[in-house]
């Protein structure tokens, strides 16, 4: 886990096109998509209780977040249904995100906010998870899962103009995991697993870029 950081430097550096010159923005994404999940590792007792194995495929949320030079903290909510079944994942991270320019867009379409862009992220993120659908305020109890992650994200797509982006992105973490709920006690490894999940996405960012 220690290469992910240097991969992301060295792949960014590496592409011959120039990085994007923001210093601080807040963005938004609506996200709509799909999920996959394995479990890795675990206690036989919950070896068919992997929250993002057994979540349903169709993926659709929001996040929000803030990016200070190539360093970002963001907060995700994500729910996942069949069609009759619904679960949430919600996760709050921090770590670094990299865009970078590409295609053939002309000088004055870069002036106007328009072209292509690559971007290549890894965060960290502690998230918590229901396996249905639950109404605000949350409490404990309303909680199956809870989970530290690492991820890796990819993406492409265009500049629709200074404020908005659409694209294509793919997470991809691997996750430590506690069970929660009636008692599941955390400090019991019985109730511990691991797994990787990975999700793509169609990506709508609104960005708002102070300096």
């Amino acid at each position: 886990m220690r290469l992910v950081p240097l991969f992301v430097a060295a792949a960014v550096t590496s592409m011959p096109v120039a990085a994007e010159a923001g210093v601080f923005k807040l963005f938004a994404e609506a996200e709509g998509g799909g999920v996959f999940g394995k479990r890795l590792a675990g206690d036989a007792a919950n070896s068919s209780a992997a929250f993002f194995e057994k979540a349903p495929h169709g993926a659709y949320g929001a996040s929000i977040g803030a990016q200070f030079l190539f360093l970002d903290a963001v907060i995700q909510h994500h729910q996942f249904t069949n069609g009759s079944r619904l679960a949430t994942w919600t996760q709050f991270g921090a770590g670094m995100r990299f865009e970078v320019e590409i295609g053939s867009a002309t000088k004055e379409e870069r002036k106007a906010g328009k072209g292509g862009y690559a971007e290549i992220a890894t965060n960290l993120f502690f998230g918590i998870g229901t396996g249905q659908q639950v109404m605000p305020p949350l409490s404990n109890d309303e909680l199956t899962d809870k989970g530290f992650l690492i991820e890796g994200r990819f993406g492409f797509g265009t500049h629709l103009s200074k404020i908005f982006d659409l694209g294509v992105v793919v997470p991809v973490s691997w996750g430590y995991f506690i069970k929660n709920g009636s008692g599941a006690v955390a400090n019991d490894v019985s109730t511990h697993y691991q797994s990787v999940q990975a999700e793509a996405l169609l990506v709508l960012r609104g960005n708002i870029r102070f300096f």
